[in-house]
C-alpha cells in the first residue's frame, strides 16, 4: 500500500476531532462532567485515547469547545432557518431563542458549561468559540447596535446570566419569562424568533446532534 497523502492525514484528523467533540457533547449530556471520563469519550468516539490529549489538553478544554461547537451550529440553523430573512430584529430573536433553547433541552450540559467557565482556566478562546462570536456580533450589529465591540459582549453577557438563572438548582426561572425580559430589553415583538413551547421541566428532549458534527468514519481512520 502506498502511504496516505498529506491531505487524506488532514481529512482524517479533521475527523477524529469531529467524533471526539461529539462523543464530549453526548456522554456530558447523559451522564454529567465528572463521570465522563477522557477513556469514555474516547472510546465512543471510535479514536485511540493518545488522540484526545493531542487535539485538547484536558477534559474541561474539551468539552468547552464540544459545547461551543453546538451552540454555533444551533445558532447557524436558527438564523438560517426558512423562511430566511435579513431583518435584524428577527435574526436576534431567533438568536436569542436558541441559546435559551439549548438551556431548555440539554440542562445538564449548559449547567456544566457555565460551570466550567468560572473554573480557574475561565474563558478559553478556540474555533468553536471565535465562530460563536462572529455569528452573535453580527446579529446584533445588524439589529441596529452603534458600536459592535459593545453591542456583542452586552448580548453575550445578557444570554449567561439568562442560561444560569433558567439552570440555578432549586430556583430556576422560567425560561418564557427570561425571554420576555431580553426581548423587552432590545425591542423586540414577542411573536418573532421561535417561542418555546413551555417552561423547563420534565424530561428534557435532547434530539439527535450528529447533524451538528462533520463525523464520517473511514476504514483505517482508528488510532492513525
Amino acid at each position: 500500500m502506498s502511504p496516505r497523502s498529506a491531505s487524506v492525514n488532514e481529512e482524517l484528523r479533521r475527523r477524529s476531532r469531529e467524533r471526539l467533540l461529539q462523543a464530549a457533547v453526548e456522554l456530558v449530556d447523559e451522564r454529567g462532567f465528572e463521570a465522563t471520563t477522557l477513556g469514555d469519550i474516547a472510546d465512543r468516539a471510535g479514536s485511540a485515547r493518545g488522540l484526545v490529549s493531542y487535539y485538547f489538553p484536558g477534559k474541561r478544554r474539551l468539552v468547552q469547545s464540544a459545547v461551543h461547537r453546538l451552540m454555533h451550529r444551533t445558532l447557524e440553523e436558527a438564523l438560517e432557518r426558512e423562511p430566511r430573512t435579513e431583518d435584524g430584529r428577527e435574526r436576534l430573536a431567533r438568536a436569542i431563542d436558541a441559546i435559551l433553547g439549548l438551556a431548555r433541552e440539554h440542562p445538564v450540559l449548559m449547567r456544566q458549561h457555565m460551570a466550567g467557565l468560572l473554573h480557574e482556566e475561565g474563558f478559553v478562546q478556540c474555533p468553536e468559540q471565535r465562530r460563536l462570536s462572529e455569528l452573535l456580533g453580527n446579529t446584533v450589529a445588524r439589529c441596529g447596535s452603534d458600536d459592535g465591540t459593545t453591542g456583542y459582549p452586552m448580548l453575550r453577557a445578557l444570554l449567561m446570566g439568562a442560561v444560569y438563572a433558567a439552570l440555578v438548582p432549586g430556583v430556576p426561572m422560567p425560561i418564557p419569562v427570561l425571554r420576555a425580559e431580553l426581548f423587552e430589553r432590545y425591542g423586540l415583538d414577542g411573536e418573532l424568533g421561535l417561542p418555546p413551547d413551555g417552561d423547563t421541566g420534565g424530561e428534557p428532549c435532547r434530539g439527535d446532534l450528529s447533524r451538528f458534527f462533520a463525523t464520517e468514519r473511514q476504514p483505517d481512520d482508528r488510532g492513525e
